[in-house]
């Protein structure tokens, strides 16, 4: 299972720079699979705590049980937001770039785990206690941003270390 210490040991400035556009606002979206197959897209916030990408849900909530019959999924960070000369607007900056993360949802449901990312996040070991806490087993990561007229995708997956893709 890869979690984010090994992004971070394996690429750590390309893990920097997708902690900070992942960062860069607290929603994001997520898609998921229906029961009939079809994805499901959902907004989410997801945080990365000591060694983990950490998502939730509230209790019931359908991308949860959509986690729980199938974990695959995938995850897009904040969106870059341009303005209509493609210039980064004042909510939004196009230097850290555009993210986006796959993998398997992890469902952790004992208190012990959980509590030390609710305090990561501010919060007591008691809160929450309905919701539904995933870990991710991260299996790819991806980092698209621009560098002067070319378009840069930079490609993290487990055991395979960092790619570049350049598109002029």
């Amino acid at each position: 299972m890869a979690d984010w210490r090994e992004v971070t040991e394996s690429a750590p400035e390309f893990a920097d720079r997708v902690r900070e556009s992942f960062e860069s606002h607290k929603h994001k979206t997520i898609a998921t699979l229906r029961k009939d197959g079809s994805p499901r897209v959902s907004g989410i916030e997801a945080y990365i705590v000591d060694d983990d990408l950490w998502f939730g849900s509230m209790p019931g909530a359908l991308k949860a049980r959509d986690l729980r019959r199938d974990p695959r999924f995938a995850l897009h960070g904040p969106p870059v937001l341009l303005g209509a000369d493609d210039s980064a607007t004042p909510a939004g900056d196009t230097k850290a770039g555009d993210t986006k993360l796959s993998g398997y949802a992890v469902e952790v449901t004992d208190r012990d785990r959980i509590a030390p990312m609710l305090a990561g996040r501010g919060f007591g070991p008691d809160d929450f206690r309905d919701s539904h806490f995933f870990r991710a087993d991260i299996r790819e990561v991806v980092l698209t941003h621009i560098e002067g007229s070319a378009m840069v995708i930079d490609l993290w997956r487990p055991g395979q270390g960092l790619h570049r893709l350049k598109r002029a």
